[in-house]
């Protein structure tokens, strides 16, 4: 598998991850520039489906690395399954989404096998036929340009909303699936899964929402919250907040959005009385569409806006969830 792309996909009990078509898109361009062939693999037990899903994409072959040892995720497991697979395919590039799961598991199998990761990369450029992965620094004040001088395999993980999903390209074909039994060691296995995290009634995965109603100061009071609450049911959305309504005890942290909380990529984001701090911008400027609602005309928010909507969200909110259930009603 020499000059090639090997994409690493997740899958949450048997579900795709949303987030791996971003990895996989990333591939592709990466490999419009370089020339490289595109594979894919995906780790679990029983993931037939989820092989067939990504073998609908514009890739060469999708490997189903099975075994009941990986029906339930452990980092030591993933290791012992993928370390060999990769060291037998020897791929040129590894590709990851930049997950909870994958930043527990790709560090410990990147140093197993002496090999360097570049990881939370919001982009890549070919500088005469050189690969650099694109890294933001200081909360996203500054980008830094990486190059990888280790042996291949490169580990590469890219952040959510880094590039778009619903652009990844489908094959003329479906691609073939191998499944590939492998032997997982259970005695190197150190750790006994839990239940996932995203089974804790309280817990949200922000990540995995495709429309977004954000809160920051301008809601002025912990009661307000329920306008925004109301858009976000009537869009059928989640709720989330910037830091200092979090740090009220407004929202719980889970719902943050920024350098310190989740970082998303939904198909819509609505940000309600947000001024746009960097800290928060970096955690939600890959959104496919963005509209900001701020009665602060030079809100930062507005430069990365798609819409903006300059005025009082207790003015605009309210008639906005009544028009939409208007619409609903009448479909």
């Amino acid at each position: 598998m020499a000059d090639s792309i090997l994409v690493v996909v997740e899958q949450r009990e048997g579900k795709l991850n949303r987030v791996s078509w971003e990895t996989v898109r990333a591939a592709q361009m990466i490999a419009a520039e370089t020339k490289w062939e595109i594979e894919a693999a995906v780790v679990g037990a029983g993931i037939g489906s989820v092989a067939a899903e990504v073998a609908g994409a514009a890739v060469k072959k999708v490997h189903a690395l099975e075994s009941a040892a990986l029906g339930a995720y452990t980092p030591d497991g993933f290791v012992e399954a993928l370390r060999g697979f990769i060291s037998d395919k020897k791929p040129k590039l590894v590709l990851m989404p930049h997950t909870y799961q994958v930043r527990d598991f790709v560090p410990q199998l990147a140093t197993s096998m002496g090999r360097t990761m570049v990881s939370d990369c919001v982009g890549f450029r070919n500088q005469g036929g050189k690969l650099l992965f694109t890294r933001q620094m200081f909360q996203g004040k500054f980008a830094a340009d990486v190059s990888i001088e280790s042996d291949a395999p490169w580990f590469v993980t890219f952040q959510a909303g880094a590039f778009r999903g619903d652009q990844a390209e489908k094959g003329s074909a479906t691609a073939a699936v191998e499944t590939v039994q492998v032997n997982v060691d259970a005695s190197k296995v150190r750790t006994k899964p839990e239940a996932p995290f995203k089974e804790a009634k309280a817990a949200v995965d922000l990540t995995q929402a495709e429309i977004i109603v954000a809160v920051g100061r301008g809601i002025k009071e912990q009661k307000n919250i329920d306008i925004a609450k109301q858009l976000a049911e009537a869009l059928g959305g989640e709720l989330a907040a910037s830091r200092p309504i979090c740090d009220n005890g407004w929202l719980p942290m889970e719902r943050q959005i920024g350098s310190s909380g989740q970082t998303v990529a939904p198909k819509l984001y609505l940000a309600l009385g947000i001024s746009g701090a960097i800290q928060h911008i970096v955690g939600m400027k890959g959104s496919k569409t963005i509209i900001a609602v701020n009665k602060d005309a030079e809100a930062p928010i507005f430069e990365i806006a798609d819409l903006g909507v300059v005025g009082n969200l207790f003015d605009i909110v309210p008639p906005l969830v009544e028009e939409i259930k208007k619409a609903k009603a009448g479909a």
